[in-house]
């Protein structure tokens, strides 16, 4: 019997260099231990580093998941990877089979893990303590309930480099000085320092509480009661919960009544000044500055901007979600399948494509590679909000008297929320600045259905679409001429 010893601080990957060892070795029984664990007197003691083997053939997500589960708290977990690794290694097990009891209980255990380092994330509350040489410091104390410290905070780094800090738990202390991450056990009689900012942010907190939206389940589900002792605003938590009720009354009370139609309009033109000036060069000059757009990540991997084209007046600007493979290597909006579905079906209901502006909420292709092929990939929120500006900017130059949004990343772009796209479709809405808003699917949406009479339906629905929205801007011609 082996038994070995792990480091406290860097245990997964002293057990990574012991396991490989060990594997390479024969060994089948080993005992493990972290920090001062009191070892087995009739064992072989194993130092925790061992002579690194050749790298297992393991796939890399099994690497991520086995070394993510030995955060868990369960003493078991060593033996258990370290078997699971074995077993796996030989050709006796499959990755990922949840059939087998060890594999089912580390892949939950992971998960467990994953949790935990959110929690962290969420609920880690720092204290100003001062700082030198014009650096921030800060100071925080936290009680994960996993060994998470080491795999959970280079996230801190990353956020705040541009501050010193330190996070304290009950064993281990994270540390970051000078751009340098390490960490160090923690000294027993630890004590955290007071912090005046927190009496502001404790009225800040108090202020944003809004009764009307309160569920307590909900909250003590995504804040459990435990976490509340760190917080500095959790005392005030308890008596905003019970006076909800009459603050919401009152609330709903004090709600104003429909404003005029003067008021209205005065608002609406508050709107229109507060949009964004036209671009010096107007739409020209616009697609060159975009053409050097950083704003996200996606320009990196993309092959050019796919910027709006159309007349500069065009009265009704068109907005889909993003450029395809075909709109990528063109760099001209829905000229891929989409596009000539759209196309089509804007022919048959008689809307003059060449009439309008045309362009997409996001402006870089966002893909994954597989093969020889580029799978399209929906923008997550961060990117979509980077290419409001390009969209807002369009829309100050070319001022449209309607706008149709097909697709929810379209819509959510516009008016807020992509939510509800089928109940909302067909429909208009009202924009912030008072441009009528007309809502429908996204032709892809349409080509992606599976069901080839599910997409004859839509195909005819689309147009249908399509055809109230041209009966509407003909009635509103004919109202204004």
């Amino acid at each position: 019997m082996q038994n070995v010893m792990l480091p406290e601080i860097g245990t997964v990957a002293a057990w990574r260099r012991a396991a490989r060892g060990l594997l390479a070795a024969g060994e089948t029984d080993v005992v493990w231990h972290v920090g001062d664990a009191v070892p087995d007197l009739f064992a072989n003691t194993a130092p925790a580093v061992q002579t690194v083997a050749p790298a297992q053939m393991l796939p890399r997500q099994a690497i991520a998941e086995i070394e993510t589960a030995l955060c868990h708290a369960d003493p078991e977990r060593f033996a258990r990877a370290y078997g699971l690794l074995r077993r796996l290694t030989a050709g006796d097990l499959r990755w990922g089979d949840r059939a087998d009891p060890a594999m089912r209980k580390l892949l939950d255990q992971a998960k467990t893990v994953r949790r935990a380092i959110h929690k962290m994330h969420a609920f880690v509350r720092f204290r100003d303590v001062g700082g030198e040489q014009g650096r921030r410091a800060f100071m925080a104390w936290f009680e994960p309930d996993h060994p998470v410290v080491e795999a959970a905070t280079p996230f801190f780094a990353r956020r705040f480099g541009d501050m010193d800090w330190a996070i304290l738990t009950p064993r281990i202390t994270a540390s970051f000085v000078d751009g340098v991450l390490r960490y160090d056990l923690t000294a027993p009689g630890t004590v955290m320092p007071e912090d005046a900012t927190e009496g502001l942010w404790r009225t800040y907190y108090a202020n944003i509480f809004n009764p009307a939206r309160l569920m307590v389940d909900a909250m003590t589900s995504e804040m459990p009661r435990k976490y509340w002792k760190n917080l500095p605003e959790a005392d005030l938590i308890p008596g905003l919960i019970r006076s909800a009720g009459v603050r919401a009354a009152a609330m709903q009370a004090a709600a104003p009544s429909e404003a005029s139609p003067r008021l209205l309009m005065q608002a609406k033109a508050m709107v229109q000044r507060s949009l964004p000036p036209a671009p010096i060069g107007g739409l020209a000059g616009l697609r060159a500055e975009a053409g050097r757009c950083t704003r996200c990540p996606l320009h990196g991997p993309a092959t050019q901007v796919v910027f709006g084209v159309g007349p500069p007046d065009a009265p009704l600007m068109i907005v889909g979600e993003q450029p395809g493979d075909t709109e990528d290597l063109t760099g001209v909006p829905f000229t891929g399948p989409a596009g000539q579905l759209f196309d089509a079906a804007a022919q048959e209901a008689g809307l003059d494509r060449t009439a309008a502006y045309i362009t997409n909420a996001v402006k870089h292709f966002k893909y994954r590679p597989s093969g020889k092929r580029r799978i399209h990939q929906r923008p997550d929120a961060g990117e979509v909000t980077a290419c409001r500006w390009w969209l807002d900017l369009e829309r100050a130059t070319v001022r449209p008297k309607l706008i149709l949004a097909m697709g929810a990343t379209a819509v959510a772009s516009l008016s807020g929320t992509g939510k509800d796209i089928l109940t909302r479709r067909g429909t208009f809405e009202t924009l912030s600045d008072g441009t009528p808003l007309f809502i429908t699917v996204h032709p892809s949406w349409i080509l992606r259905l599976p069901d080839p009479d599910q997409q004859v339906q839509e195909r005819a629905r689309f147009r249908a679409d399509l055809a109230k929205l041209v009966e509407t801007m003909k009635a509103e011609k004919a109202r204004s001429s």
